[in-house]
């Protein structure tokens, strides 16, 4: 590689990579929390869940240039271009997501987020443990949803081997490796390349505040402010 033509730039920001690390993290704890039957726990991080998903999707307007849907979205044109050449639609290097895999990008965070809000709904056989938002829903359809939920979890592990699957693809047939750069935000490009514009801090600040208070709004059973107790009779 002519180490005068390529160069190393600032790839995956912060935030993404944390949402990432973090996913790889929670996933298998909501597994083993459901499994034991630590559902206090299990609920608690599903609500980790919600704030970082919902965080993502809100980064995916308001982050980066890499981390933007209109960066790695892309239609069936540039999709057929870069399964011929391995590049770009212009003919460069794909900067981030490519236009396939960009498509495991949004199925992954699909299920995570139908995956979430099944979980907002579900109860367990004896409804001792419920969801945040169970009460906007009858049994029948509590049962419903929290089948859904138990389904959504397998085709997630899916998503994962296939996700898997393509990093050890790249790296043996592409020799790309995926993972360092996530884990350091930086990437190498052999030949030169513009450093993709990042996101200013009052986006972050926005996509934070915006994210814990949809957070907030569900941990408190969709009211901002938690409802008053009930009253009670004690007139005889």
């Amino acid at each position: 590689m002519d180490q005068n033509k390529s160069r190393t730039i600032r790839l995956w920001d912060l935030p993404v990579r944390l949402f990432h690390w973090s996913v790889v993290l929670l996933v298998p704890a909501m597994w083993a929390t459901y499994k034991t039957g630590k559902m206090d726990l299990h609920i608690k991080l599903g609500l980790a869940l919600v704030f970082i998903v919902g965080f993502r999707i809100l980064w995916g307007f308001l982050g980066s240039e890499p981390t933007r849907f209109t960066s790695f979205v892309k239609g069936p044109g540039a999709i057929r271009a870069y399964l011929r050449s391995g590049r770009g639609a212009d003919g460069g290097p794909v900067i981030g997501h490519n236009p396939l895999g960009a498509l495991s990008v949004l199925g992954l965070l699909g299920l995570m987020a139908a995956q979430v809000t099944l979980g907002l709904f579900a109860t367990d056989t004896d409804a001792t443990y419920s969801g945040p938002l169970n009460y906007w829903v009858g049994s029948d359809l509590a049962e419903t949803l929290t089948e859904l939920h138990e389904v959504g979890f397998n085709l997630i592990v899916l998503m994962v081997v296939v996700h898997l699957g393509a990093i050890i693809y790249y790296a043996v047939a592409k020799k790309e490796r995926l993972v360092p750069p996530m884990v350091t935000g930086k990437k190498t490009y052999e030949e030169p390349v513009a450093q993709p514009k990042g996101a200013p801090l009052w986006r972050l600040a926005l996509a934070l505040v915006l994210a814990g208070g949809l957070t907030w709004w569900v941990y408190h059973g969709g009211h901002f402010v938690p409802p008053p107790p009930p009253a009670y009779d004690i007139s005889y």
